[in-house]
């Protein structure tokens, strides 16, 4: 994969993310999110997934394998240990309680809860690890670095993050270089995955009054 086409990949594919995929009225009905999460997929998910195809990188090359299975294993305990304490103190702050879940139609239909949550973790949260901490991480790798792979898909993923609460922006700076290093110490994008989609799912439980 060329290395200018990476790096073009993150402005042109977020930007059209921003303007096209995000549904303004987070009030609306549920469906509206969940055209949000498939329109992310479609468009950092799949369309990548076929250039690397198109570049002859299988997608186990880009981390979608169990890669180090034994230590990925060891990273899921920062969940109960790391992940359930802080997203419990974070659904208490207004500013997050303002921002989740991101489809407030939850608060009057907690019978779609478990379906909306299904969605978020396997679409939009599957597409988000695999475009940053596979695409571009395991892309970029091989002629940039480790280092600079890293902090490039850092720099991507916390600019996508920009209007939500101050706390999400700048945690996301230590969890990107973090979730980053762990992708390619395991050589798989899965252990992330697991704890990124843990905290949305939680911080969503937490403030729904479900967990």
């Amino acid at each position: 994969m060329k290395t200018p086409v990476l790096l073009l990949s993150a402005p042109v594919l977020l930007a059209l993310w921003r303007y096209h995929g995000v549904v303004r009225d987070r009030h609306g009905p549920l469906e509206g999110c969940y055209f949000q999460f498939i329109f992310f997929f479609a468009i950092v998910g799949i369309l990548p997934a076929l250039y690397a195809w198109a570049s002859g990188v299988r997608l186990s090359e880009l981390g979608l394998g169990l890669g180090d299975a034994r230590f990925g294993a060891k990273l899921l305990l920062l969940i109960p240990i790391v992940v359930l304490p802080v997203t419990y103190v974070a659904s208490g702050m207004a500013d997050v309680r303002a921002e989740y879940p991101m489809c407030q139609a939850l608060y009057t239909r907690r019978d779609l809860v478990i379906w909306y949550e299904l969605a978020y973790v396997g679409v939009f949260y599957t597409a988000w690890e695999f475009y940053f901490r596979g695409f571009l991480l395991f892309g970029l790798k091989s002629e940039l670095g480790a280092t600079n792979a890293i902090l490039i898909q850092t720099m991507a993923s916390c600019l996508l993050h920009i209007g939500k609460p101050e706390g999400e922006i700048l945690g996301s700076i230590p969890i990107g270089l973090l979730f980053g290093w762990l992708a390619l110490r395991t050589r798989s994008i899965w252990y992330g995955w697991a704890v990124h989609a843990s905290i949305g799912v939680l911080t969503d439980l937490f403030i729904l009054g479900l967990a």
